[in-house]
């Protein structure tokens, strides 16, 4: 993200030169990208909130793709050179609707997840939905469009972009930046060993080092030396931490050199979604991110356990934990404890206010009530929606009515067809202020004839909806990991010397 953020402010630099269009358009020219999205995952965009701002939310990507010479050379396994690469590093970049807060949360690659149907990035083949395979199969199923389609299915959060990055161009980045400081407390060989075979190859002394070139792509890919895909997360977050640090001390958005040089590598060096594939497009997303600062970074693994069918190899989610973090990212609640430390942003200016339209009489809305009470993974609550139309009916709205199709939903949502527009809007929102839901939970939906209300796993209990208590910076036990130095398995310390 701090790359793109240069390559804004270079085109703006060469802009002013005779050759800057020139250059301007090579630099689209070295732009990769691919379709937003591989599946349809019923995950609609936030509601913008009372300044019109809404959540950013990013999807990084690590493959193991192997079928250039540079990546075979870098990862090994020549003989992989035909699979189909898989994503050995996912990431989320969440950015609040203030912009004033950011949290980065991986799913080690190794975590069962419900997959759904995705399509292959040229359209031609289905591959179907499935609950019994690690996420990092995502790749291969249909590229990083079915990955973000998994993600926004698991978390119910919509994600606007995604950006890959292989071997190579970890590579290409790290020397750009001219290495990144990372940490052990004891000295660190990530080498195969009689039980263990394989590893990154990571060699680094105890304390801080700046890792470059191969050697930053090594601290990326260890695992073995630092206990489990858990920590290999943390030691992929300290990373980031740490090029966000050097950048800012390099002055790197002010030095024209330095802003040419990240500006080309960073082309080169990324693959991304359609709604980034020009510069122009890149240089708007890094002034939306300007204002985030590095205490505001909250850094979160997932938190798992063994996968039960093959627990030696597989992990899953465990339950409750995530999905506590999930409904921090869907309210756009901060990660992290530090708010109070912000400064305050100023009010929106008042304006003047487009009369609203009446909604309609509740005994003349046609309204659609839906068990989607599985919406975690549980079993549903039997009779359900008929109890929330009951409600409705003694409230006036006499046209409720259930229907026999459930709809797992992680949240609660109050539909209206997109086609009613503000009408439609009035007429959800009377719904949900009989039942005493937020109007946050009021969407827009192409797909829907009336007012639809769908009543989510989050609302198992009693007809007046009661929003559960969200705390800036409540995380399960474990989940933040932000750490000064690795902790180094101890078949993996190394003396620094032999």
């Amino acid at each position: 993200m701090l790359r793109w953020s240069a390559i804004g402010v270079a085109v703006l630099v060469l802009g002013t030169a005779g050759a800057g269009y020139a250059y301007y358009e090579h630099l689209n020219g070295n732009i990769r990208s691919g379709g937003r999205a591989g599946g349809d995952s019923g995950v609609k965009k936030a509601p913008p909130n009372a300044l019109g701002d809404t959540p950013l939310n990013i999807l990084l990507i690590g493959s193991d793709d192997r079928s250039s010479d540079a990546n075979v050379a870098l990862g090994g396994g020549k003989d992989l050179r035909n699979d189909k690469p898989r994503a050995d590093v996912q990431m989320l970049l969440h950015v609040s609707a203030d912009r004033q807060n950011a949290s980065l949360i991986s799913i080690p690659r190794d975590t069962v997840v419900p997959i759904p149907e995705c399509k292959s990035e040229d359209g031609k083949e289905t591959y179907p939905a499935t609950t019994d395979q690690p996420i990092n199969s995502t790749l291969p199923r249909g590229g990083p469009g079915c990955t973000l389609t998994t993600w926004e299915k698991l978390t119910g959060v919509y994600i606007d972009h995604w950006m890959m990055v292989d071997f190579a161009g970890v590579v290409a980045m790290a020397d750009e930046v001219g290495g990144v400081p990372v940490c052990v407390t004891t000295g660190v060989h990530d080498k195969s060993t009689a039980r263990v075979k394989g590893g990154s190859g990571l060699k680094l002394k105890e304390g801080t080092t700046e890792v470059k070139g191969e050697q930053a792509l090594q601290w990326l890919r260890t695992r073995h030396a630092f206990g489990s895909d858990q920590n290999r997360a943390k030691a992929q977050h300290m990373y980031l931490n740490g090029m966000l640090k050097k950048l800012q001390q390099q002055n790197a958005w002010t030095d024209t050199g330095r802003l040419m040089g990240l500006a080309e590598t960073g082309t080169k060096a990324l693959q991304v979604s359609d709604g980034l594939d020009t510069v122009a497009k890149l240089f708007d997303l890094s002034m939306q991110l300007r204002n985030v600062k590095v205490d505001r970074l909250s850094t979160i693994t997932i938190p798992t356990a063994p996968y039960a069918p093959n627990p030696e190899a597989w992990l899953q989610p465990r339950t409750a934990d995530a999905e506590k973090i999930w409904d921090l990212l869907r309210n756009d609640v901060a990660m992290d404890k530090n708010g109070d430390k912000a400064p305050a942003k100023p009010a929106a200016k008042p304006t003047a206010a487009k009369p609203k339209p009446t909604a309609a009489a509740p005994a003349s809305l046609a309204v659609t009530v839906i068990n989607g009470t599985a919406g975690n993974d549980e079993a549903p609550v039997e009779g359900r929606a008929g109890d929330i139309k009951d409600a409705l009916t003694a409230k006036g709205f006499t046209q409720a009515d259930t229907s026999k199709e459930p709809k797992p939903s992680k949240g609660t949502v109050v539909g209206y067809p997109k086609a009613s527009g503000d009408q439609g809007r009035a007429d959800a929102e009377s719904v949900a202020k009989a039942l005493g839901l937020p109007a946050s939970t009021v969407r827009a939906d192409a797909t829907i004839e009336n007012v639809t209300l769908v009543v989510g796993a989050d609302w198992r209990e009693g007809t007046a909806y009661e929003a559960p208590k969200r705390t800036a910076g409540d995380l399960p036990e474990g989940a933040s990991d932000k750490a000064k130095c690795m902790e180094v398995y101890s078949v993996y310390r190394w003396d620094g010397v032999s």
